[in-house]
């Protein structure tokens, strides 16, 4: 009797063991599919571009990664980042894009034109890179609010469209006393809040009007929703913010916008004080660069010859030349620029081949601009970790061996 009481514990502890091995192995199995799980979808606007590209950071935020800039000058439309302030209207709009108007104000003969209308004033092309100006961000070692960009925030693309200084001739020519350049997207308002706490309307020195376009194609096709189709204020050489998608309003004006994302967003607010408008804004890019490959996320690399690559690009100017260390910046080498110039607006690849031995090496760039400016090695700190371009903060640590 007490021989078979004890055999019978022995198979119930034996099956709770195994039924505890086996919830425990359930679990493990459970957390590694979930780790290995297919990645959240694109949101629907965007869901056209490629998914292995761009890493998820938001539905209105979507970054390139770094592995997928390539060697190529212009950024495919599937792999370019993407940023807005607010939804994306309703893709309804491009079903009869030539229809869309903008309102032309501060010139002599103010009006609204349409889209077909826009197209018989002039066409131009232009190339342009197109970032975020909170790329970067991701390097601040303070942690910013916002998306914490590392390089992926940009690309360069090529815009068609009319240009601004077209349209401003075909209108009479600016009015008097226009000292900014404004623009305003047409996106939807959400209902019961002060519509200047969350327009997308940014205002521009006026001087940025002599190369800005009104684009409605990217890189060959029609400008797509999740890039401001059906048309968007494209201004060479400054930050993305200023680049007004959906635009329905283009003014010239004596004084900056009053909407918040121009009076108290995008400044360069010192650390521990609050933005305002007599803080600098966020216009134009300065010169920057970063390295594109190798890099370490495919493990660790053998001795020997490799390329090094990366985009340099001067904002308002064109890129005079790139120097590359793989010691952190102890010394450099030239790296030539390779590829068509695209002019000013646009980035340069530069590749340079350079010999890794076995060890630890930090891959640095560093540009220089057609103004003889020289990127920076440090950040400038700032509340809102923008305009990083800091070579220091944008280098990547290699092991070889």
């Amino acid at each position: 009797m007490r021989d078979s009481m004890t055999l019978a514990r022995r198979h119930l502890l034996a099956g709770s063991a195994a039924a505890l091995s086996a919830a425990g192995l359930a679990s493990w199995a459970g957390r590694a599919a979930a780790q290995t799980a297919a990645p959240k979808p694109l949101p629907a606007y965007a869901g056209w571009k490629s998914q292995d590209a761009l890493i998820l950071h938001s539905s209105s935020t979507l970054e390139t990664r770094r592995s997928a800039f390539g060697t190529s000058v212009i950024t495919p439309s599937s792999q370019l980042y993407v940023r807005n302030n607010l939804p994306a209207p309703d893709a309804a709009i491009l079903q009869d894009r030539d229809a869309w108007t903008v309102s032309v104000e501060g010139v002599r003969n103010p009006r609204s034109l349409t889209l077909a209308e826009l197209k018989t004033l002039g066409v131009d092309t232009v190339a342009t890179v197109l970032q975020c100006s909170g790329n970067g961000r991701g390097f601040f070692p303070s942690k910013p609010s916002g998306t914490p960009w590392t390089v992926g925030a940009a690309g360069c693309v090529v815009w068609s469209g009319v240009p601004l200084r077209s349209v401003v001739a075909a209108l009479g020519g600016l009015a008097e006393g226009a000292a900014y350049l404004t623009g305003t997207g047409g996106e939807k308002l959400p209902e019961g809040v002060d519509p200047l706490s969350v327009l997308v309307e940014r205002s521009v020195p006026v001087k940025a009007a002599d190369d800005a376009l009104l684009a409605w194609e990217m890189n060959g096709e029609p400008l797509p929703l999740a890039h401001g189709g059906p048309l968007r204020l494209v201004v060479p050489g400054y930050q993305g913010v200023n680049n007004i998608k959906y635009v329905k309003r283009v003014a010239f004006t004596a004084a900056q916008s009053q909407a918040r994302i121009m009076s108290h967003g995008y400044r360069m607010s010192p650390p521990g004080t609050k933005a305002s408008p007599d803080q600098p804004s966020v216009w134009e890019m300065g010169v920057k660069s970063w390295i594109n490959g190798p890099l370490p996320d495919k493990g660790p690399l053998k001795p020997g010859m490799v390329q090094v690559h990366g985009v340099a690009f001067g904002g308002t100017r064109g890129v005079k030349g790139v120097e590359v260390s793989v010691d952190g910046g102890k010394t450099w080498q030239a790296a030539p620029l390779i590829g068509p110039d695209l002019g000013p607006f646009a980035w340069r690849q530069f590749a340079v081949p350079v010999r890794l031995e076995a060890g630890t090496h930090v891959l640095a760039s560093r540009a220089t601009d057609t103004a003889g400016n020289v990127q920076a090695e440090q950040r400038e700190e700032n509340l809102g970790g923008y305009n990083n371009a800091s070579w220091r903060d944008h280098a990547v640590t290699l092991t070889v061996g």
